[in-house]
């Protein structure tokens, strides 16, 4: 350094003038914390340096580091409250979750005309009415999945194949048939079915709502039985948009099952009968049910027979089986005066074709378009 200068705090107290000449060579402590330049040490100056001193950081800098640091912080609680202010006073409303409907439940029983046919129970599954339909499962099968406006050819794949599970469970699964259980079924519905269908299991009624054989196929165990694990299905699946945010599906299948009486101890090899239950079922399917893999029904349209036009449906199909006929007596009367929930109680001929006709061919269109109900 040359000239004379003072310290950056000022002349140090008590200075006697006949130290002024030297006060420029004297470097007390403020004058070293001021010092913008920091020479290296001895040991430091044995190494490979391109300078001899060092910058050091001044007041100023530390002050502006400081204050940048402060507005961070500031800004990122601005941005923090500005978060929590949105999320509480969301300017989009919330969307309207969809509640599913009770179910629809029409069952009809079907008399025969005369005497229930009699055979093997093999015998008159390959030569039956039922001889071309395929068993169990391989019967119901998908129609070509297309991807619709709102849903992906995936989406569309699980909702089928969630519909499958429940009729197989429903129609196919020889513990439900003999009214063993029902977990197989309950466990695919909406739970906000979950109550009449429990209902229904328990208290059946002809309400048109707790009808036990609306959701499920099921026989009076201690009437009848399986005489052939062989259980024949015919029959088709559709399916359309109900709404930007809801598939609906409709099955309509036809199941042949060989039964016998419900008797301890050996059976006649030709005692086995036939019995055909039709189910015409209306599936609706959001798009948490098809994640969740479940479904609501909302509506069940089923014939089964040979049964009495007197035979109680609600809890349990009650089959006329072989040799039998059916009686003289009508459906319940209906009482168009009664209060609450009206009733009909209906009734049909049990009239089976010679041979199962083939469903005529369908178009291009018709996958993603529902059947009517028969």
């Amino acid at each position: 350094m040359t000239g004379r200068g003072e310290p950056p705090e000022g002349p140090p107290e008590n200075s006697s003038g006949g130290e002024d000449e030297y006060r420029s060579l004297v470097f007390d402590e403020s004058f070293v914390r001021a010092a913008r330049l920091q020479e290296f040490s001895a040991q430091e100056r044995m190494g490979e340096h391109a300078r001899a001193v060092r910058s050091l950081p001044g007041r100023g800098t530390r002050r502006r580091r400081s204050r940048a640091g402060i507005a961070l912080v500031v800004l990122i609680a601005l941005a923090f409250a500005t978060a929590i202010y949105i999320g509480f006073r969301n300017p989009y409303p919330t969307p309207v979750t969809r509640r599913a409907e009770p179910l629809r439940t029409t069952v009809i029983p079907l008399a025969p005309r005369g005497p229930v046919p009699a055979g093997a129970a093999e015998s008159l599954l390959d030569d039956g009415p039922a001889a071309g339909h395929r068993s169990g499962v391989s019967g119901i099968n998908f129609p070509s999945v297309r991807r619709t406006k709102n849903f992906s050819d995936s989406q569309v794949t699980i909702a089928l194949t969630t519909v499958r599970d429940y009729l197989v469970s429903s129609s196919l699964d020889p513990d439900v048939l003999t009214g063993g259980v029902v977990r197989p079924v309950g466990r695919l519905l909406d739970p906000d079915q979950t109550a009449q269908f429990d209902k229904s299991m328990d208290t059946p009624a002809d309400d048109g709502e707790h009808s036990a054989t609306g959701w499920l196929v099921r026989f009076d165990p201690a009437e009848a039985e399986l005489a052939h694990p062989d259980i024949r299905v015919h029959g088709t699946l559709s399916y359309t948009e109900a709404g930007a945010d809801t598939l609906e599906v409709v099955s309509d299948h036809t199941f042949t099952y060989a039964l016998r009486p419900a008797a301890s101890g050996p059976h006649r090899a030709d005692g086995a009968s036939l019995f055909t239950v039709r189910r015409v079922l209306h599936f609706l399917l959001d798009r948490e049910d098809i994640r969740l893999h479940r479904l609501e029904v909302r509506s069940a349209y089923v014939q089964a027979g040979p049964q009495s036009c007197s035979a109680g449906t609600t809890g349990a199909l009650h089959p006329l089986l072989a040799g039998e006929r059916a009686d003289g007596r009508g459906p319940t009367g209906t009482d168009p005066y009664a209060t609450g929930v009206p009733t009909a109680a209906l009734c049909g001929t049990l009239s089976v074709s010679s041979q199962t006709q083939d469903p005529p061919p369908r178009g291009p269109d018709a996958a993603t378009s529902p059947r009517s109900r028969p």
